[in-house]
């Protein structure tokens, strides 16, 4: 059994590679008004390099993220509780001071933070924290198969009606973004900061979105209480088997609108299904990769990026919108797919040299160090002593 202070490598491994993922796939959106118009400009090759992110971590990282999330509330819930102490008021507070992380990450950095729906879904969560884990894997189920069934059910009858239209893009709102974010001031950045956020949140955007995580969400908790993620929890012949289904499920959903045409019934599809897919194929990828001791020397790296996953995550905001907008270097709207997938390899190639480094020297990351206080209440130790 997993001690109380112990860490789970595959989880960390896990959050380590899905921050690659979604700092690849937010890129765009850092860059370029890609929510307004989706529109690849450029070259073939440009075009290659969006494709290939979108096929392979577009709707993919984020559940990842969402079952973690739902994995580590779990596993400090019963953490707690092994030690004779009361976890609701604690994990009350760790999902309302990130509630206020990610409100200060959406209107003060970049409007696609994803930290306010995780917060929401957390305070859902405490319906089924002290429940038997049989209950999480049905509300998992439920909520994702109910939630998009109806979805796929009404844009399917929207295409029959001849209501479902390729998707197109907003040429006013797009030039907006590209004026206020390559060349305004700090109240421009900010009134279109907002103006972003509303237009992915407001109408049920939000609530859209809950729905989306909450079901991974729920899933991780399942998986907290069968230790999923536990060395030898798997046989190796298991993890294969599930790696190789899954890669090839999710590859199939996710090419869909590539060779059906591409309207909202093929993206949500390839989305919705096709991610999750995937998502269960690195998710026991990470678990087939940490069991394997000889290998350790490559998935620390992955483990030491994973542990301060939150630094990071708000870091490659600071760093790309200090890039992309005007009070930074102003590239806003003037890079291409490859120069924007070069920076962000670059840029995760930086935070993997800095995890190893600072865990040389330090317990946790900053953030997560600041975020551990307020939730425990205790100032937990920061800087390693000599010999630890």
């Amino acid at each position: 059994m997993i001690r109380s202070t112990e860490r789970i490598a595959a989880a960390d491994v896990l959050r380590g590679f899905a921050l690659l993922g979604i700092l690849l796939v937010n890129m765009r959106y850092f860059s370029s008004p890609a929510l307004y118009d989706d529109g690849v400009k450029g070259s073939d090759f440009d075009r290659v390099f969006v494709a290939v992110v979108d096929v392979l971590f577009e709707a993919s990282a984020y559940p990842l993220f969402a079952f973690l999330f739902g994995f580590g509330a779990m596993t400090m819930f019963r953490r707690i509780s092994s030690r004779g102490k009361r976890p609701i008021p604690i994990l009350l507070r760790r999902f309302f001071l990130l509630l206020g992380i990610g409100m200060a990450h959406a209107f003060g950095l970049w409007f696609g933070d994803i930290l306010i729906p995780y917060a929401v879904a957390g305070f859902i969560m405490f319906f089924l924290f002290a429940a038997p884990p049989h209950w999480w894997r049905t509300a998992a189920v439920a909520v994702f198969l109910l939630f998009h069934g109806l979805m796929v059910l009404l844009m399917a009858l929207s295409m029959w009606t001849g209501g479902t239209k390729p998707v197109g893009g907003h040429e006013a709102e797009a030039a907006a973004a590209v004026r206020h974010y390559q060349s305004g001031t700090f109240g421009d950045v900010f009134w279109q900061r907002w103006h972003d956020w509303a237009y992915v949140n407001s109408d049920g955007g939000l609530l859209f979105t809950v729905l989306t995580v909450l079901p991974f969400c729920f899933l991780g908790g399942y998986a907290s209480c069968k230790r999923w993620l536990e060395p030898d929890r798997h046989s190796p012949a298991k993890l294969r088997r599930l790696m190789r289904w899954a890669l090839c499920f999710g590859l199939a959903l996710k090419t869909i609108p590539y060779w059906a045409g591409v309207n909202d019934l093929t993206m949500y599809i390839q989305n919705s299904f096709g991610g999750a897919a995937l998502a269960v194929f690195y998710a026991a990828a990470a678990v087939f990769v940490c069991g394997k001791r000889s290998w350790q020397r490559a998935w620390r790296w992955w483990q030491d990026v994973g542990k301060m996953s939150l630094t990071h995550y708000l870091a490659q905001s600071l760093v790309c919108t200090s890039l992309f907008y005007g009070y930074g270097l102003g590239w806003y709207g003037r890079t291409s797919a490859w120069q924007e997938m070069l920076i962000a390899f670059a840029l995760y190639a930086t935070q993997v040299w800095i995890s190893r480094f600072w865990f040389a020297r330090f317990h946790y990351g900053p953030v997560e160090w600041m975020w551990r206080w307020g939730t425990y209440g205790t100032r937990p130790p920061f800087r390693r002593r000599p010999g630890q």
